[in-house]
């Protein structure tokens, strides 16, 4: 199992990096998890537009959705080779309806239908072509949920955008790598039910017994080295921050 970062910046893109997007590769199959403002365009530069698998949506907040819209385009209005057939698509309830309205313009109210194949996400267990997945809601404002993807006997876990949450803990159990948010800075925001600070992250991956931590969603206003250093100070294995572009193995 291969994960390439495509975009990791928390809330808006920074001048580095596409807000969230990652893509989760196996047996030649691509499974993205979100693609947030920013993410198609980067996302070109690790596979091609119609390379795509299945997608995953964690929740539909914009800057874990929105350029959908954009793929949206991509898919329906293609020329040459005629318009896609539908990809999967995973996501919260009432994730066309969003995407429709976020859109504006479509050519009819079921136009995201003809070239997404929307599946309405449940706690529970699924298989995503040789990817067994397990999804989990978590504690964040809105519809949100984390999933653990395996694969050859190793997991992945993705937290999505979460508050300190049992179910997180239980999700990321045992992780090879667990893909956490970590978008608060300790000691200064304190805002239950909406995301997790670098000390919150580290005590989740502690708990979970996760063999690597991945702190991801950091907005451009927190310094992700405090994130890091708090996260190290109570997590006991491999700490490192997300990076687009890079990669790792698994």
């Amino acid at each position: 199992m291969k994960l390439t970062v495509v975009g990791c910046s928390g809330s808006f893109p920074s001048a580095d990096s596409a807000c969230s997007s990652y893509l989760v590769e196996a047996d030649g199959f691509r499974l993205l998890l979100d693609m947030g403002n920013g993410a198609l365009g980067e996302l070109q530069r690790h596979c091609g537009l119609y390379d795509l698998d299945a997608i995953f949506l964690s929740h539909l907040h914009a800057d874990h959705c929105i350029d959908m819209c954009a793929y949206f385009v991509v898919r329906y209005y293609r020329h040459d080779g005629g318009r896609c057939d539908p990809i999967p698509v995973y996501g919260p309830e009432g994730t066309e309806q969003r995407l429709t309205t976020a859109h504006a313009d479509t050519p009819s109210a079921s136009a995201f239908s003809e070239v997404f194949d929307f599946h309405t996400v449940k706690p529970g267990s699924y298989e995503i072509g040789p990817f067994s997945v397990r999804m989990e809601k978590v504690c964040h404002p809105v519809e949100s949920y984390a999933i653990r993807v395996e694969h050859g006997g190793r997991s992945l876990t993705y937290s999505g955008d979460t508050g300190p949450c049992a179910a997180l803990d239980e999700l990321a159990a045992d992780s090879d790598l667990f893909l956490c948010e970590a978008a608060f800075t300790h000691g200064k925001e304190n805002i239950p039910a909406l995301h997790l600070n670098g000390v919150e992250a580290g005590e989740s991956a502690q708990r979970a017994g996760a063999r690597k931590l991945l702190l991801t969603h950091i907005p451009p206003w927190t310094d992700p080295q405090v994130n890091l250093a708090d996260a190290r100070s109570v997590y006991d294995g491999p700490v490192e921050l997300a990076a687009p572009g890079v990669t790792y193995e698994l």
